[in-house]
């Protein structure tokens, strides 16, 4: 079994933003840490960066930027997702153009297309575009779920190399790696049941929490790519408050709150989310302090 083209833990980067504007240096700094605190890859401009209300021309900066950034140091999982197929293959081939080391294509939402139809949205991005592509399962958000029956037919593609796995379902992991063979990546989406899902065979997590956390975090992802398993649950019990709290408002209002906290960057988000709520605001501060943060 080879090892696997992305695995432990990528930060899903929030898009910091002052003055209604994406803050460049912010997101430099952002992603200087990261790097620094031993992170196993970056993803930019998924959900967690606010792209569904960015610019076209704002998501191609911060794709720009992150590969800049990072510079080879670790891989970068372009964001690149759109309900129209048209529009994720042009953010796909720009993704490519840039140097991207792959794209992660969230699955369709409103349109809400039949497992036929999911297919041949991968399969047309994946005939136009040399670049390996991450499937985003994230029923919650899209209202459409893609089987592991289609995915396993996605999976005989060349440029489909694995899943972002955000539905929290740690039966289908197990049948998924069955199914999808040796060489399908399989990174969770789920923070809190991230070691659940490593335990059935994952090989990461993008992640919420590394925002904040990315030395813990890749400690975690170390400790279970490793067959440590104490040490994950050491880790698990650090960081699950944390994981919890940075969902308990909108995100990711939660977590530029905790980094604004830290002094990293602004508070900012854009409309329609709004600053996160007092209540959340006192969870997540409790629980940073319980990850020995502040």
């Amino acid at each position: 079994m080879t090892e696997p083209l992305f695995r432990g833990v990528l930060p899903a980067l929030v898009t910091p933003f002052r003055d209604g504007e994406v803050d460049d240096d912010a997101f430099v700094r952002l992603v200087e840490r990261q790097i620094a605190g031993g992170v196993h890859g970056l993803v930019p401009v998924g959900t967690t960066g606010e792209s569904a209300t960015l610019s076209h021309d704002e998501h191609r900066r911060v794709v720009e930027l992150c590969v800049k950034t990072a510079a080879g140091r670790v891989p970068v999982i372009a964001g690149a997702g759109s309900n129209a197929t048209d529009e994720a293959i042009e953010l796909v081939r720009h993704a490519k153009q840039v140097g991207a080391d792959a794209a992660l294509v969230v699955t369709p939402y409103y349109n809400r297309p039949s497992q036929e139809g999911l297919y041949a949205h991968y399969q047309a991005i994946n005939d136009a575009v040399q670049l390996p592509v991450i499937i985003y399962n994230v029923p919650s958000r899209t209202s459409v779920d893609i089987s592991n029956d289609t995915l396993a037919r996605l999976s005989k593609l060349p440029n489909m190399v694995g899943i972002k796995d955000a539905t929290g379902d740690m039966a289908r992991a197990s049948f998924q790696r069955l199914t999808c063979g040796e060489d399908w990546v399989m990174l969770s989406g789920d923070d809190p049941s991230a070691l659940g899902y490593m335990a059935h065979g994952g090989h990461g997590c993008i992640s919420v929490t590394a925002n904040v956390a990315p030395e813990h975090c890749a400690a975690f992802y170390n400790d279970a790519l490793g067959g440590q398993w104490k040490g994950a649950l050491y880790g698990q019990d650090r960081l699950v408050r944390l994981h919890r709290a940075l969902f308990t408002d909108a995100s990711p209002s939660p977590t530029k709150f905790a980094l604004a906290h830290l002094g990293l960057c602004a508070e900012e988000a854009r409309l329609p989310i709004v600053p996160c709520s007092e209540a959340a605001r006192t969870e997540v501060l409790a629980a940073m302090r319980d990850a020995g943060l502040i």
